[in-house]
């Protein structure tokens, strides 16, 4: 891929540069006795009250009571949250320190559809790498949750541009998402759709 021109980098979080593990995650549910998180949990677009928390609608509290209402049974938020947060497997070094490389080169965003339970576990897993914190990878984090939007919506893509100022002809998308890239493109940003557990620093090798 020729990425003559490109100047901003702006990429995903889940499938991109964090690991996911949609079975355990399912597993760790149905040991809490919660057995039809299945169809809610999709590795690429959540669904029902899943959704709303990615999109900020409901709070962590009010996600762990429909958990609850889900269940039928008696569990904690540590246990939901344990639950839930299985999901997230870890960044590989090798990508922590691509991104730290990157950054010296270019703008680089990060894009994430995710929620508050999440993002927390992650700033204190798998961020605090080498005395590194996540501000050191980034240099704006655009989070759906905060954003009260989710990709593959547009709107989305159009305020990290407006906020950022970034040229959409000058900047590139990784995602592993069709709907998501496809999404980016009407706006003019180019993209490339890595494979599950790709190591995608051959784009930058030249």
């Amino acid at each position: 891929m020729n990425l003559q021109g490109i100047d901003t980098l702006i990429i995903d979080f889940g499938g991109v540069l964090i690991d996911l593990d949609r079975q355990r995650c399912i597993d760790r549910f149905n040991e809490l006795g919660i057995t039809n998180v299945q169809a809610m949990l999709d590795v690429c677009h959540q669904q029902g009250f899943f959704l709303l928390h990615e999109k900020g609608l409901i709070n962590d509290a009010e996600f762990r009571d429909e958990i609850r209402k889900m269940a039928g049974v008696s569990v904690t938020d540590a246990q939901i949250d344990e639950a839930w947060n299985s999901f997230l497997v870890g960044i590989p070094s090798y990508k922590l320190d691509l991104l730290l490389e990157l950054r010296r080169r270019y703008r680089l965003y990060l894009l994430s559809n995710t929620n508050d339970i999440h993002w927390q576990w992650s700033l204190r897993h798998v961020f605090s790498y080498n005395g590194h914190r996540v501000e050191d990878f980034f240099d704006r984090i655009f989070l759906s949750y905060e954003m009260k939007l989710a990709k593959p919506d547009v709107a989305i893509f159009r305020q990290v541009l407006t906020e950022t100022g970034a040229d959409p002809s000058r900047s590139l998308f990784i995602d592993d998402t069709v709907g998501n890239c496809r999404a980016a493109e009407t706006l003019g940003i180019r993209t490339y759709m890595p494979k599950a557990h790709e190591d995608w620093s051959h784009l930058f090798k030249n």
